[in-house]
């Protein structure tokens, strides 16, 4: 058995293309993010990747939508994301494929 905490990982990024993880792969990554309150994250969009998202906890809203926990939401190569969030929120997100630096801040 293995055995790792959260606090272990980059930002809660736990499985994928990256070091450390505890499984390594190019196919997905899964990571349980946590975003404070107000914290900012400027508008980006994945060239690649679909990034599938489940809010575990809290409050947030992007594109204009609000979520509450449960909610799944997903977004398609090239879709921009900005977020919001409300409340301290925790967030479990799947982004098929792992490709390192898919990430680009949109205007």
């Amino acid at each position: 058995m293995k055995l790792s905490n959260l606090k272990d990982f980059t930002r809660g990024w736990f499985i994928g293309h990256f070091e450390p993880s505890i499984i390594k792969t190019d196919d997905f990554e899964v990571g349980v993010l946590t975003h404070p309150k107000g914290e900012y994250w400027a508008p980006h969009h994945h060239k690649i990747a679909q990034e599938i998202n489940v809010l575990l906890s809290g409050s947030m809203s992007c594109n204009g939508k609000l979520f509450a926990p449960g909610d799944i939401f997903v977004f398609e190569p090239n879709e921009v994301c900005t977020p919001t969030f409300h409340e301290d929120c925790k967030i479990l997100v799947v982004k098929v494929p792992s490709v390192r630096g898919d990430k680009y801040e949109s205007n």
